[in-house]
């Protein structure tokens, strides 16, 4: 079983490579933003604190995140898990530490999708996909061959997320950078970290994760 950490700002690609991890590896995406929605209708003595905070607008506690990677961790003996989106801070670097060596767990490599900023504002600026069957493509990049409509299903309804536009991108880069680029040193420090381009095309990006994973 092999745990790793994939870490980057947004749009480094994260949740592609982690796709591919699962798809390819039989490894576990435990993301945050999944595993809260899925904890608030589970039911649960967790799911339904979950629920509770969220229904007061309130901020989830690292508590409880620590909590539901337990329960997801706990009594798992598949190919390991990603944790996306987790940790941020490095007191939530410190929890999720102590959880893997309560539950007699280790993390294997931390993996950094190094990014230029300036390349990954045009990346994620001239993002857009199609509304109806949500294939991705780039103004630059992957044009649709027939302006406004789909190479794949033909539909003519594209769209562009909300925040992904330049001021929209710069703040969430600042908030990376504040919070969670500490990480790096940290888990270098540890001699955990190692980096790969993550502008790269997809497979080299893959590529260059999976000689990671196979030293480990």
């Amino acid at each position: 079983m092999t745990n790793i950490i994939l870490l980057g700002p947004p749009g480094a690609g994260k949740g592609t490579q982690a796709k591919r991890l699962v798809d390819g590896r039989g490894m576990v995406q435990l993301s945050t933003g999944d595993m809260l929605r899925e904890a608030k209708t589970s039911g649960t003595e967790m799911g339904n604190r979950v629920a509770e905070v969220m229904a007061k607008g309130q901020l989830v506690t690292d508590e409880i995140v620590i909590g539901l990677i337990e329960e997801k961790i706990t009594g798992h003996a598949g190919g390991g898990f990603i944790f996306d989106g987790f940790p941020r801070t490095l007191a939530q670097a410190d929890a999720l530490g102590a959880l893997l060596s309560r539950t007699g767990q280790t993390l294997d490599a931390v993996i950094e999708m190094q990014v230029d900023d300036t390349a990954l504002v045009a990346r994620i600026t001239g993002r857009f996909t199609c509304g109806s069957c949500g294939a991705v493509y780039h103004d630059q990049t992957k044009p649709t061959a027939k302006a406004g409509t789909c190479d794949v299903c033909g539909g003519t309804s594209m769209v562009r997320r909300a925040d992904d536009n330049e001021d929209a991108l710069k703040q969430r880069l600042m908030e990376y950078y504040k919070k969670t680029s500490p990480l790096i040193g940290y888990y270098y420090a540890k001699g955990k970290l190692a980096s790969v381009d993550g502008l790269a095309e997809m497979d080299a990006v893959a590529a260059a994760i999976a000689k990671v994973l196979d030293k480990r």
